[in-house]
């Protein structure tokens, strides 16, 4: 073995400290621009084979930004390969399913459940979800990106090789869209 000359187990060492970590927000994204988990579950792991194959162009930073970063780009690519613009598909989990799921957590154990407001939780949820699916896809990536993965605004830019002002400008009007469209949207 030369000097320089990386292993195979030292790929997937790296791989294991820099994407791993990261593969619950990696599949969160994934489902947000897929709109689809089978199809997110597909994107996410063509995107851990992209991530291991360049893991060697990982130069420190960001490992999140990094790692969203080639999700994002897969996504896409997936879904211009294998979707029409016309097809929407549409997530099977209730409000405390997803909750569990995506936040690890139970809703249970902040509010008492009844018929009634496990009934008003999946209309609320229903109406936010539709409106921020509804949103331009560089609104609705942005606003996923900031509002439910908490990402920085440069990290942001990174992920979406945008400036930092274009992430605020799209963040504030993906803001004001939600809010309009759930104001317009009252039951």
């Amino acid at each position: 073995m030369g000097l320089g000359r990386v292993t195979v187990e030292e790929d997937r060492a790296r791989f294991g400290s820099v994407v791993v970590p990261h593969l619950a927000d990696a599949l969160f994204v994934a489902r947000w621009l897929t709109k689809d988990r089978a199809d997110a579950e597909d994107v996410v792991q063509e995107a851990c084979l992209r991530a291991f194959r360049s893991i060697g162009t990982f130069a420190g930073g960001s490992a999140r930004a990094w790692v969203l970063a080639i999700v994002r780009n897969t996504a896409y690519a997936w879904l211009a390969k294998n979707r029409s613009a016309a097809i929407i598909a549409v997530d099977d989990l209730g409000v405390r399913e997803r909750a569990q799921a995506e936040g690890g957590g139970e809703l249970a154990t902040i509010v008492p459940a009844t018929p009634e407001t496990e009934l008003i939780e999946k209309a609320d949820a229903a109406r936010l979800e539709a409106a921020i699916s509804a949103l331009p896809t560089e609104f609705r990536e942005t606003l996923v990106l900031r509002d439910m993965q908490g990402l920085e605004y440069r990290e942001i830019a990174e992920v979406t090789g945008s400036p930092v002002g274009t992430v605020m400008s799209r963040l504030a009007r993906a803001r004001r869209r939600l809010v309009e469209a759930m104001r317009t949207d009252e039951p």
